[in-house]
């Protein structure tokens, strides 16, 4: 935030509170004013009203009573007068109170009186008529009777009206009393935050600037001194904040171009041991991938031979499950026969002891006929005696065959559940070689997909072997190259010595050297022409590059190198 803002906008507050204060004060004073004058021209205006209404009745009632025990006319005919003077007055006041009633709870207590004050005019009008004809019996008996009757609910309710006004203005008063104490409570406090919100303002206003200006003094001086290492805090939104960010952006620009200078004569001799150690190390790593790819082309060869090994076993086993498949498949066709032919059997079982069924039952009718015939003989006496032989023999041949055709029956219903037995086992067979055909064809297939995997790893290890040809002639390569990094080693120790004197130059804030803080260069004894101890088919294929290509290459790149440093340094 700027510096005008912070003050405009301090400014802004205490105006605001100043006048949240007046309004609030306005405000209160504006209810108090309404307070008090609902209380003047409403609730004392009621207030007499029911006390000139009690007033009227209390008079009318005295002034009854006096004509009633008076027994002079001319005093009676006053008193007349004067009744009706207080009826019609009463009614008058009554009217203007109605007109004032705004209170729900007023509106109802006016309802319940209308009725009982209409009762209380009529028996009072009705006494005094009864006192101006004289008869002072019947206004005696009105008076003790109906109107006491009418006059007590009618004075208890305007007893209650003014209780209920006299209430409503202690409320009023109540509040008036509230309002007045919050407001001046209210006003205080409003006046204590403005004042201290005001010396807050002005604190913060002042204290933001003087630090501001301070800092910038500060800093201003330790970068005129040289001390660029200071922290600059450009949080702030306002004038002095882009001023401290204008600051900042100088002192760094200074130790970029400082730090630049340094850390690339540290990167530049960092990457001249580097590379030389990278040359050893590449060295060994291309003499032993050497080995290990001539290795490994030998161990492919090896395991391309076990695959094609497995492919052929893989085949003959799938041609073994084939042909077990077959045979499994002509199994599970006889199985079914077998299971259709005692099926049929068991058919054959069951209409033989049907048949047998029907012999017992013929042989137990013939024994029961000879047995009819029997009894019939025994009664023809001698003629039918040899009626009586005969039926003897036929019964029991018939007896003998009953028991043969029982014998029988048992041997047939043993060989049915024999057969039912036979047949349940021969269905549990055929599901079995169900089950048997169906897992030899899954056998089948899976020698099949073993058989095209072993094929597949077979070309795919072909493939893996061109591969590791292609690395091992790559490496053969790179064994040549080695030779051009060492004499781009030798070109970058060169830069490395040349950046070191042109930093040199430079002083830290502490007074102390830059090129000091740099590492020692690299010896000469340190850089070396890698030996590359490859295979002979390496140094064969390393031969491939003439030495007069290699020397060529080293010495663009050494001259590139040159250049560009130069280059570098003139622009600087």
């Amino acid at each position: 935030m700027k510096i005008s803002t912070k003050i405009g906008a301090g400014f802004l507050v205490v105006l605001a509170l100043s006048t949240a204060l007046i309004i609030y004060l306005l405000l209160r004073i504006d209810t108090l004013s309404k307070g008090m004058n609902e209380m003047v021209n409403d609730r004392i205006a009621k207030m007499a009203l029911v006390q000139d209404l009690g007033h009227n009745a209390v008079s009318s009632a005295v002034l009854i009573r006096e004509s009633i025990i008076s027994q002079n006319p001319a005093r009676q005919s006053e008193n007349k007068k004067a009744v009706a003077d207080l009826i019609e007055k009463s009614n008058q006041d009554w009217r203007q109170l109605v007109k004032l009633v705004n209170l729900p709870k007023e509106k109802q207590t006016i309802t319940e009186i209308e009725e009982k004050r209409g009762l209380y005019i009529i028996q009072a009008t009705k006494v005094n008529d009864l006192i101006a004809r004289q008869d002072m019996e019947g206004a005696i008996n009105v008076l003790l009777t109906t109107l006491k009757q009418a006059q007590e609910p009618y004075f208890s309710a305007m007893r209650h009206l003014g209780t209920v006004q006299i209430t409503r203005s202690q409320e009023l008063a109540e509040e008036a009393r509230q309002i007045a104490q919050v407001a001046i409570y209210s006003g205080l406090m409003l006046l204590l935050i403005m004042i201290v919100s005001g010396a807050f303002i002005a604190l913060y206003t002042i204290r933001s600037i003087t630090v501001g200006l301070d800092q910038a003094v500060d800093i201003s001086g330790k970068i005129a001194v040289g001390d660029l290492t200071h922290k600059i805090n450009t949080g702030r939104k306002d004038e002095l904040g882009v001023l401290l960010l204008a600051m900042k952006e100088m002192q760094d620009n200074l130790l970029r171009v400082v730090e630049k200078v340094r850390f690339g004569a540290t990167a530049v001799t960092t990457s001249s041991k580097e590379i030389a150690q990278g040359n050893m190390d590449l060295s060994t790593r291309t003499e032993s991938q050497a080995s290990s790819l001539e290795e490994t082309a030998a161990s492919m060869e090896q395991l391309g031979a076990t695959v094609r090994e497995n492919a052929d076993n893989a085949l003959q086993a799938n041609q073994l499950a084939q042909s077990a498949s077959s045979i499994a498949i002509q199994g599970g066709e006889v199985v079914a026969r077998v299971v259709e032919t005692m099926k049929g059997i068991d058919d054959s079982s069951k209409k033989i002891a049907d048949i047998i069924s029907v012999i017992d039952s013929i042989a137990f009718q013939t024994n029961i006929l000879a047995l009819n015939a029997a009894v019939e003989a025994a009664r023809a006496g001698e003629q039918g005696r040899g009626f009586a032989v005969v039926a003897s023999e036929v019964r029991s041949l018939a007896q003998r065959s009953a028991a043969a055709a029982k014998e029988i029956k048992v041997l047939i219903e043993d060989s049915v559940a024999k057969v039912e037995d036979g047949s349940k086992l021969v269905a549990q067979a055929g599901a079995t070689m169900e089950q048997v055909v169906s897992s030899v064809k899954h056998v089948t297939d899976v020698v099949t997909e073993i058989s095209a995997a072993s094929r597949q790893q077979s070309e795919g290890i072909g493939q893996v072997t061109q591969a590791v040809t292609q690395m091992d002639e790559v490496t053969q390569q790179n064994a040549a190259l080695v030779e051009e990094a060492a004499a781009a080693s030798q070109a970058l120790q060169q830069q490395a010595q040349q950046l070191e004197q042109a930093v040199s130059v430079f002083k830290l804030n502490s007074g102390e050297r830059i090129g000091n803080s740099v590492s020692p260069t690299i010896s000469n004894s340190r850089v070396f022409s890698p030996t590359i101890n490859a295979t002979p088919k390496s140094v064969g294929i390393a031969r491939n590059m003439s030495s007069k290509e290699v020397a060529i290459s080293a010495a663009n790149r050494k001259l590139a190198l040159t250049a560009d440093g130069a280059d570098s340094w003139g622009q600087f």
